[in-house]
Parts: C-alpha cells; sequence; structure tokens
C-alpha cells in the first residue's frame, strides 16, 4: 500500500457514518476551506521562516485539505482523488507542450506566455472568456487586485510606465481626502480601496509582488514593537505612564539601533 493510500483510508475511516470521528463528519466543503486557506499561509509561513522540517509538516496539513475535500465529493458522487490527480495531471502536460509536446519554448518568459495562452483557451472553453474572469474572489485582496491589473494588462489595459501610476497614486490620495473633508465616510472606504489598488498597480511596474513587500512590512513592524516592549521594561517604565510623544521617541531609538 503507497503512502498515499494510507493517508485516503485514513480520511476514509474518519468520515465513515458508523464508526468515524464525530467532528470529521460534521463538516463540509465550507466549513472546511477556511482551514484550507489557513493551512495554505502556514506553509509560506515556514517558507519565509526557511523552517524546512516545519515546511515538511505544514505540507502534509495541506495535503491532508486536498484529501478532506476529495473523500467529501466522492461521498457525494461529484469526483474522486484519483480524479483531482488526474485532472492536474493532465493540465500539467496540456501547458507545457515544449516538455510533453512539439512546442519549443527558449525563455522562462516564452514559457509563461504560452501558459497564459493555455489558461485563456480554457477559460474560454468553460464559458469564461473574459479575462478577469476567474480571478479567485476568495484571493487576499492585495493579492487579486494585483492579479487583477495583471490581466488587463495583457490586452494593453495598463499605464505606460511606474510615473504613470506614481502620479494616479496621488489623485487617488487627494480623492480620499476630498471624501475625508467632505465627512462622507462610504466615499472615504471607496477611495480607499482605488488607492490600494492603485497602490497595488504601481507595486507591479516597480517589479515588486504587493502582498510579499506588505508582509514584509508587517514583519518589520513585529520586530520593531517587540524590541520597543524590550526597552520600555528594560527602562522600567509602563506603557500607561508613557505619552504618545514618549512612545515615539522609544520607537524612533529602536528603528536607529537597526
Amino acid at each position: 500500500m503507497t503512502s498515499i493510500q494510507k493517508l485516503l483510508d485514513i480520511m476514509r475511516s474518519l468520515r465513515d457514518p458508523e464508526s468515524g470521528c464525530p467532528w470529521d463528519l460534521e463538516q463540509d466543503f465550507r466549513t472546511i476551506y477556511p482551514f484550507t486557506i489557513e493551512e495554505a499561509y502556514e506553509v509560506a509561513d515556514a517558507i519565509d521562516r526557511e523552517d524546512w522540517p516545519g515546511l515538511q509538516d505544514e505540507l502534509g496539513d495541506l495535503l491532508l485539505q486536498v484529501v478532506f475535500h476529495a473523500q467529501m465529493a466522492d461521498e457525494r458522487s461529484l469526483f474522486t482523488f484519483a480524479d483531482v490527480v488526474n485532472s492536474i495531471s493532465a493540465k500539467l502536460k496540456r501547458r507545457h507542450p515544449h516538455v510533453f509536446g512539439d512546442e519549443t519554448v527558449d525563455t522562462a518568459a516564452a514559457q509563461s506566455m504560452v501558459w497564459a495562452t493555455h489558461k485563456q483557451a480554457e477559460r474560454e472553453a468553460t464559458g469564461e472568456g473574459g479575462l478577469l474572469d476567474g480571478v479567485a474572489q476568495a484571493l487576499p485582496a492585495l493579492m487579486r487586485a494585483d492579479k487583477l491589473s495583471r490581466r488587463a494588462a495583457r490586452v494593453g489595459f495598463d499605464w505606460p510606465d511606474a510615473e504613470r501610476v506614481r502620479a494616479k497614486v496621488d489623485e487617488e490620495l487627494a480623492e480620499l481626502d476630498e471624501a475625508r473633508t467632505a465627512g462622507d465616510q462610504a466615499a472615504v472606504t471607496e477611495e480607499l480601496g482605488d488607492l490600494l489598488v492603485a497602490i497595488a498597480t504601481l507595486a507591479r511596474h516597480l517589479g515588486i509582488d504587493p502582498e510579499f513587500a506588505l508582509r514584509a512590512g508587517n514583519d518589520k513592524f513585529v520586530r520593531r514593537f517587540q524590541a520597543m516592549e524590550k526597552l520600555i521594561a528594560g527602562n522600567g517604565e509602563d506603557w500607561s505612564d508613557l505619552t504618545p510623544d514618549d512612545m515615539e521617541e522609544r520607537w524612533q531609538s529602536v528603528k536607529r539601533s537597526e
């Protein structure tokens, strides 16, 4: 018995109506998919930390999510785990004709174009002919903004350079300020969304993944805040005794020490 077959058998036992686990039996696609997303992020976190034993563990957790969904689908006669494997195998061969067919591709950039062409053809075959069809709404909003703008750019709907996008950021920021001045909270929300989309587009023009940049910014904030906590504790101070100016001074002290 293969390792994957053992895992499939375990999941089948967990979902057995007579002897399975009550918690596993209560789950469905909607209750499980938040865990699927969480496990994918934990994989990314292990990679960011270069925690290779942790990555092995997290990949197992993510694989469990695939097996869980496939088992529930099998119970409803939708598809099986084998169908999932066969589908992705066929897709990989279809999208790599230079490896499994007669086409020739010399560069990674050319392969990306081939991949995009095949994806678009597949979307059209399933009735998703629009360029923006198929960009999952469940993606993190910043990542989705990046993907949407990349799709639109394929047909030339894009700014010619980063400077034009930078000007658009200023324009959106000014519109946000106008909405704030008017006290229109709905407009503030709308303009803030436009600003974030413009920033994601600027990141693309600068060759930066906006999701990665924001994660790095979050990590920096955590690192500096934790250092500030240690500084305050080392000084024998308490947060409640510090004014906003005091906190800013401690923050700047941490930044200077990096």
